[in-house]
């Protein structure tokens, strides 16, 4: 764990720069408060001990429990009522048709499942959570989101929060195999009183941009500085870098076998069709297809800072880029060099409604990057095992690289 110094500290030790306690400052909560909320009870799981990766550095992966129950509708339970007792609502006979998930099951494409979860929370007040897929949950198109009981909205759970967490399923392209344990998203927490995390201010955003801390894209640069402080707009690549023929994405393939999870061979060309660069740096996206595509720019989020993709905004155009939003400290950071590496933000890329055409170079995202309410002890691809740190053009870790 990280040495926490103090302003006493810096008087014994004048060298030594002074960081916040965990408990002092709003902001994201990192992976050391994580391990004592669950030692304390904030966070518990049902019937099983927290895996040891399960805690990320600023989240913590969620685990599915043993059924799953078909539903007609997406939902939301509303104020008094709780996630079950709102399914018995809609279908008195919904119990019926669980399915056991417990050595394995397929989720079919299309359809939508509630799944409760193996961990539940017991939130202090002043703390609330907040839900995002797993990278590899969007890169596959799987919908998920977060329902707790009596929630008006999906994907964030209330301070003070008291109870079971579920998660609503809903596979796009590919049918898949799930079991008990299958992580599809994770939680992070805020701290929301207490002595207020300062905002980013003008000077630091200049100086973490000046000194590539954020990304490495120098014709980026008055874009990303003409804007407001700690968020950062991102553009598609459309060219690749090999010249003509270089691979620039991928658009998944209408008629294929289910995915297994669990399984780490799957061959990419059985279930994507590669897209290269030919003449025109552009791409008409079709809104029945989903796409994988990268960002220009190589991403970084500094060991002190999280980052978090903007919702959907239709001044970019009529189509969504991505489901995982949640970027953890250390992802693209290059600790040898102190600034940005060589990361790539990989964008899940649905049209809406119409055929839109995308060029090469467009903003097409923002990036919103907030302090944490301390640095955390795990760093993303340094001190745990990430499986997309230093990526360019990377599908979900189920498939073989090409």
């Amino acid at each position: 764990m990280n040495e926490v110094i103090t302003e006493t500290d810096k008087t014994t030790h004048p060298g030594l720069i002074a960081t916040p306690r965990v408990g002092d400052y709003t902001g994201i909560l990192p992976s050391q408060k994580i391990k004592e909320m669950l030692s304390n009870g904030e966070i518990k799981t049902l019937l099983a001990k927290i895996d040891d990766d399960q805690v990320q550095p600023a989240s913590i992966d969620l685990r599915l429990g043993d059924y799953a129950y078909p539903v007609d509708t997406s939902f939301l339970p509303g104020k008094g009522m709780r996630v079950l007792d709102k399914m018995r609502q809609l279908d008195a006979r919904f119990a019926d048709f669980k399915i056991d998930i417990s050595k394995g099951a397929v989720l079919e494409k299309g359809r939508v499942y509630v799944i409760p979860l193996m961990e539940s929370i017991n939130l202090r007040s002043g703390v609330a959570a907040f839900a995002n897929p797993k990278s590899s949950t969007g890169r596959l198109d799987i919908l998920t989101r977060l329902i707790a009981d009596e929630a008006s909205s999906f994907d964030q759970v209330t301070e003070g929060y008291k109870g079971d967490l579920f998660i609503e399923i809903a596979p796009r392209s590919f049918s898949v195999v799930v079991k008990t344990g299958t992580r599809l998203n994770q939680l992070r927490f805020r701290r929301t009183r207490g002595e207020g995390a300062k905002p980013i201010t003008a000077a630091e955003w200049k100086k973490l941009l000046d000194d590539g801390q954020i990304f490495d894209s120098s014709d980026h640069e008055t874009n990303a500085k003409s804007i407001k402080s700690g968020v950062l707009p991102f553009t598609v690549d459309l060219k690749g870098s090999g010249g003509e023929g270089s691979l620039i994405g991928y658009r998944s393939k209408k008629h294929a076998k289910r995915i297994d999870l669990e399984r780490r061979d799957y061959d990419p060309l059985d279930f994507w069709e590669p897209i290269r660069f030919h003449k025109t740096s552009s791409l008409i996206l079709d809104p029945d297809e989903f796409y994988i595509l990268m960002t220009k720019e190589a991403i970084a989020v500094p060991p002190d800072y999280a980052a978090e993709m903007l919702p959907y905004d239709t001044r970019a155009g009529e189509f969504r880029v991505h489901y995982a939003g949640f970027f953890d400290p250390g992802f693209g950071w290059d600790a040898k060099i102190n600034r940005a590496g060589s990361s790539r933000g990989v964008l899940e890329v649905r049209s809406h409604e119409v055929p839109f055409l995308l060029e090469h170079g467009q903003t097409v995202g923002w990036l919103r990057y907030e302090r944490m309410a301390a640095r955390p002890e795990l760093l993303y691809g340094q001190d745990i095992n990430s499986n997309y740190q230093g990526q360019s053009l990377k599908l979900a870790k189920q498939f073989k690289q090409l």
